[in-house]
């Protein structure tokens, strides 16, 4: 009888335990906003001041778009007859969607929650491990970038010596096939550190010393490399999935992305890759880039930066030099972008604005600074052919800001589109912001 108990108050506390779970799950798909669809109303905005993305404004502008592609772009003085819906954008600025670089949003919702967590994978060398298949176009994360304008993200796994194979998305998709904006783009490779700190919990002095690993890891790299080189030239082979997943980095067509900082680890990143024979060749994180930019310009490699909000990486350096990298580089004839690294970066991914603002106070100028956002970091995914700027013949991909998008002050959206197709800028936490500013109105 006994038994017959126990055993009926775990069948009942397994169906209510089921039953939570449904109604979250189903709580969580009902709460989600549903993609925007396709455009089917043309669109001219006129009056706004358009920041194009390439460095240069128009004032008082007009932009037309049909069909998700660009048509016209211009003076609003132009006689030129409006397309479609017009919209009046008198005071307002017009840019480019924002792209955000090196992201893991939509592959970890909840970072205290194992299985949300899909940005790293078990293993060392896993260059065949494909970010996009994790990616969820249903994150509540993903959806709050809309309201700040950033609306394409590369999505990038963590972990090991080689991460895995990122890919870019748009920030608005019913799933990660209609999402894909360029697919399988980079290889992630995660360059060793020549110091390490002591494990003080055995014992050991908890300040920096030098990575007696370090050679060996580097060689790692270079063998793994070398060895993948020598299987694709093989002409019978047994398959190697993380080999062949490297066909298309030396056959010029995929990049690898070096997540590397210090000048002496560039420097030897740098000097690896090249005798290997790869070309294509990103530099992401950089600090200290800026003293080895003569090496970066003479192999034609950009760098992606991380946010500016950060302590200079050695005791010497001025105190706002990484406030300035952006503008030392650029100016050093780097092509430079942006992207996210650290602590609650997903998070973190919506302030992309005001970073690029924080490069643009410090010297680097606001055109110039919208530029790593957009078309420098379209170039460095290698998509600028379709977006990054308003130009003719280019997606639709834009949004109208009352203000300046890289200050908190002006980044307060009025429209957004994706493709031509018209955002619905309502989140979960907008939701909740509406909720409780009501409750203190009363």
């Amino acid at each position: 009888m006994i038994q017959n108990k126990n055993l009926l108050t775990k069948q009942m506390k397994n169906i209510i335990l089921y039953s939570l779970l449904y109604f979250l799950f189903i709580g969580n798909i009902v709460g989600q906003q549903t993609p925007a669809p396709k455009q089917t109303i043309d669109y001219s905005i006129e009056g706004a001041t358009a920041h194009i993305g390439n460095g240069t404004i128009i004032e008082n502008s007009l932009i037309m778009f049909s069909n998700g592609k660009i048509s016209f772009v211009g003076s609003a003085n132009s006689r030129i007859a409006r397309i479609g819906t017009v919209i009046n954008a008198n005071g307002k600025h017009i840019y480019p969607g924002f792209i955000a670089a090196n992201t893991t949003l939509g592959l970890a919702e909840i970072d205290a929650v194992r299985a949300t967590r899909d940005y790293d994978e078990v293993g060392s060398m896993l260059p065949h491990i494909r970010s996009i298949i994790a990616y969820n176009t249903e994150s509540r994360i993903v959806e709050s970038m809309r309201p700040n304008g950033v609306l394409i993200a590369q999505v990038t796994p963590r972990g090991g010596t080689i991460s895995g194979t990122s890919s870019v998305v748009r920030l608005d998709a019913w799933n990660w096939e209609d999402a894909i904006v360029k697919v399988d783009d980079a290889i992630h490779v995660n360059w060793p550190n020549n110091f390490s700190r002591g494990r003080w919990w055995r014992g050991e002095d908890p300040g920096l010393k030098p990575n007696k690993e370090y050679a060996k890891n580097c060689k790692k790299i270079s063998e793994f490399f070398t060895n993948g080189k020598n299987y694709l030239t093989e002409s019978t082979k047994n398959i190697n999935l993380p080999y062949e997943a490297l066909k298309d980095v030396f056959n010029g067509t995929k990049k690898v992305f070096i997540h590397v900082n210090g000048q002496n680890r560039i420097t030897d990143a740098i000097n690896l890759f090249e005798s290997l024979g790869i070309k294509k060749v990103v530099i992401v994180g950089g600090h200290e880039a800026e003293n080895v930019a003569n090496l970066l310009k003479l192999h034609n490699i950009p760098v992606v930066l991380e946010r500016a909000h950060r302590l200079p990486s050695s005791e010497d350096e001025d105190y706002d030099r990484p406030y300035r990298s952006a503008k030392i580089l650029s100016d050093a004839g780097i092509l430079v972008g942006l992207g996210m690294n650290g602590e609650m970066e997903r998070m973190n991914t919506r302030n992309l604005p005001f970073y690029a603002g924080t490069y643009a106070a410090h010297g680097l100028g606001t055109e110039k600074a919208v530029q790593l956002i957009t078309l420098n970091n379209a170039k460095i995914l290698g998509i600028d052919n379709f977006t990054g700027t308003l130009e003719v013949g280019k997606d639709a991909t834009l949004f109208i800001s009352n203000g300046d998008a890289l200050d908190m002050r002006g980044n307060v959206l009025i429209s957004a589109f994706i493709q031509g197709r018209k955002l619905s800028l309502e989140t979960h936490q907008t939701k909740l912001w509406k909720r409780y500013s009501k409750k203190y109105n009363n």
